[in-house]
């Protein structure tokens, strides 16, 4: 498995190159665990979508607003936050690297 390091690096470097703004790669898919690196270049956005039954967000570069009818909050690297149980949306404040952590129901 690829260190966490590593995939910042190379993912944050691909989404700047990106003409979308972003790149991701799942790292795990262990049953219902599954885990997402996803880079966003400044000012990007993954719009608004469902929430798993239980997720996290761990910012490991730059600065990101988790945004939430619920209230948005903006997170910074080191930042580990629950992902709220309604819908949801994600800016990057800056370029930015999360981890996602998300336990999907298996079908």
């Amino acid at each position: 498995m690829p260190e966490l390091a590593a995939l910042v690096s190379e993912h944050l470097a691909a989404a700047t190159a990106s003409p979308r703004g972003r790149s991701a790669l799942k790292i795990i898919h262990d049953g219902p665990l599954r885990q997402t690196v996803i880079a966003l270049a400044g000012g990007q956005k993954l719009e608004e979508h469902n929430t798993p039954p239980a997720a996290t967000l761990q910012v490991l570069h730059g600065r990101v607003r988790l945004t939430s009818p619920g209230g948005d909050v903006v997170l910074s690297a080191g930042s580990l936050e629950p992902i709220p149980h309604e819908r949801h949306g994600l800016t990057a404040v800056e370029d930015s690297v999360v981890l996602l952590t998300a336990v999907n129901r298996e079908p």
